[in-house]
């Protein structure tokens, strides 16, 4: 019998894309200055920052418009599309944007290995892979196990905003969280709010919208007098 491990069922793919010559510079010149680590996490929080994270930036957009208008939150922004990365780190330097920090791997990792206990403000899931086809549905990210993880590094009363346009990845959502008794759902009516004043439309939203698409926003916050994750 095996005693090998199995991997974990990861919620991506690392789709390469078209690079430009801009981006892959930027990716080996500036990723080693703006890459988030534990080193850096522990002064930031010495320095009493408060943490925002964003799962699967994209090219950035949303996590470059959050950073201009609220100077006094840092960023971290997880994701694997190195296109995107090397998008997102040129825009950061050339805005001088002093409060973004990216991590380049699963985001998994990003809460086992280097953030520290309860140590995120908010974090942000804006249309994450839905992954539609069913045998496929393993892949989402929002999963019992990935919320209960982001729960032990999530302060109390921090938040978890979250949007789909995929109305059956949105039911899942729901039921997902209804299970874990921490996370309070902020809906009056305790499904749905309506979009954080925070987060740009995207071109990518508004594209959707054209289509037909309805939009489903979340706002959940940490309270772990609900019922300790830990």
């Amino acid at each position: 019998m095996s005693t090998a491990s199995h991997r974990p069922i990861r919620s991506f793919v690392r789709r390469q894309g078209r690079i430009t010559i801009a981006q892959r510079q930027a990716l080996e010149a500036l990723l080693p200055n703006y890459r988030f680590t534990k080193e850096r996490a522990t002064k930031l929080l010495a320095a009493d920052k408060q943490l925002i994270l964003e799962v699967g930036f994209g090219n950035g957009e949303t996590l470059l418009a959050m950073a201009r208008e609220r100077p006094e939150y840092f960023f971290i922004g997880a994701e694997v599309y190195r296109p995107g990365l090397g998008r997102c780190l040129l825009r950061t330097q050339q805005e001088q944007l002093d409060n973004i920090a990216v991590f380049d791997r699963d985001v998994n990792q990003l809460l086992t290995d280097v953030l520290p206990a309860h140590s995120l403000d908010q974090t942000c899931i804006f249309f994450p892979d839905p992954w539609p086809k069913k045998r496929h549905h393993k892949r989402r990210l929002v999963s019992r196990a990935f919320v209960q993880q982001l729960a032990t590094r999530t302060r109390v009363g921090g938040l978890l905003f979250m949007a789909t346009d995929w109305r059956d990845y949105a039911t899942a959502i729901l039921e997902v969280m209804a299970e874990q008794r921490c996370w309070q759902n902020l809906s009056k009516t305790g499904n749905f709010v309506s979009r954080a004043i925070f987060r740009p439309l995207t071109r990518f939203e508004r594209r959707g919208t054209q289509l037909g698409h309805q939009v489903f926003d979340f706002r959940f916050q940490y309270q772990p007098t609900l019922n300790n994750p830990e």
